[in-house]
């Protein structure tokens, strides 16, 4: 996912920015968390890595919107997606943007804890396998050699396409790559498929004849991206955390209100053109208040968090991507989302 390339900034600069932006920028008036940023307090550190659900977090850190909401935030960018979970899981990280099926997997071995917050999206047709021109179906996959990010989501997109038309991943050659380099491999002709989301399957389409075979849009509600913190910082700083939900709800406002200087923002971040971009959004289907209520409420569809993250764990463990299931019974806190939508 669910772009999953500027260097983080010091924490002295932030605050400074924010300091800026905040006097020339009057704070939402219907946020609950509308308090002066204690810059003299460590921030906390969220990673975020190159996925269209997630840029839009740089549109806060551009437009000072987490000093609006009062909040002490420090982005953490990373290129690689599994970097930003294995430092999340090993605690230097206050939180992460990552998908279910990857918080799910990371779950048991997180040293603070993952508790998912908020919804930022559901990758609807973002998520893709890309093949050469002689692949056809995804039958045509078995023995091919295909270049994934091991273990995480365009992995389980490959293994939900490939256990649908009865095959197992073992039947594939996996070839084990960082997904920006899964993509280049595969646009060099060094393997015949590849799991990627965008930007990096543009690079895959480079090759000559290239196409997509299957993509999440065929998995509705398979892949929410979200936004994960630490049990920790919920227990030490909940203020923090309502401020990182708040932001995100500006966020969207912004994006609606502004959307030629939000796709600027976003373009940059992800390192393409905002042409690009429009291409780029369109499999990505941004998650509003209501969505997200929705999604933590307990269901018998994909629809439901809950549900999805029964089904995606059975599924995990029945394909050895994981031991065993972890508790689920504290893996959502529905808590700053309802704050949110009750100050509104």
């Amino acid at each position: 996912m669910p772009f999953r390339k500027f260097l983080p900034l010091c924490a002295a600069f932030l605050c400074s920015l924010f300091i800026t932006i905040g006097c020339a920028q009057a704070p939402n008036p219907g946020n609950t968390a509308n308090s002066n940023v204690n810059n003299n307090a460590d921030p906390i550190v969220i990673g975020y890595s190159n996925w269209a659900g997630w840029w839009p977090w740089a549109i806060a850190e551009e437009e000072g919107l987490f000093a609006a909401n009062g909040a002490n935030v420090k982005l953490k960018w990373f290129d690689g997606y599994l970097e930003s979970m294995n430092a999340f899981a090993a605690g230097q990280l206050d939180g992460n943007c990552q998908t279910l099926n990857d918080t799910i997997s990371f779950a048991s071995d997180a040293v603070n804890g993952e508790v998912v917050v908020l919804v930022n999206d559901n990758s609807a047709g973002n998520d893709k396998i890309i093949v050469t021109s002689d692949i056809n179906s995804v039958e045509d996959l078995a023995g091919k050699k295909v270049a994934v990010e091991e273990g995480v989501v365009d992995d389980f997109l490959l293994t939900l396409a490939l256990e649908e038309k009865g095959l197992k991943r073992s039947d594939v050659q996996i070839v084990p790559l960082e997904t920006g380099a899964a993509a280049a491999a595969f646009a060099a002709g060094q393997a015949d498929a590849v799991g990627a989301f965008p930007p990096f399957w543009l690079t895959a389409l480079e090759r000559e004849g290239s196409k997509e075979l299957i993509s999440s849009a065929a998995f509705p509600g398979a892949i929410p991206d979200l936004l994960v913190v630490s049990q920790k910082l919920i227990d030490t700083q909940p203020d923090q955390v309502q401020a990182l939900v708040n932001t995100w709800f500006d966020i969207l406002d912004f994006m609606q209100q502004n959307p030629q200087r939000a796709d600027e923002i976003m373009a940059k971040r992800a390192g393409v053109t905002t042409a690009q971009l429009q291409q780029l959004k369109e499999g990505t289907r941004m998650f509003t208040l209501e969505d997200n209520l929705e999604a933590f409420q307990v269901g018998n569809d994909m629809k439901s968090m809950p549900f999805a993250a029964k089904r995606m764990t059975k599924f995990m463990v029945d394909v050895g991507f994981i031991p065993e299931s972890p508790d689920l019974s504290k893996l959502f806190n529905d808590s700053f989302v309802k704050t949110y939508a009750q100050s509104q």
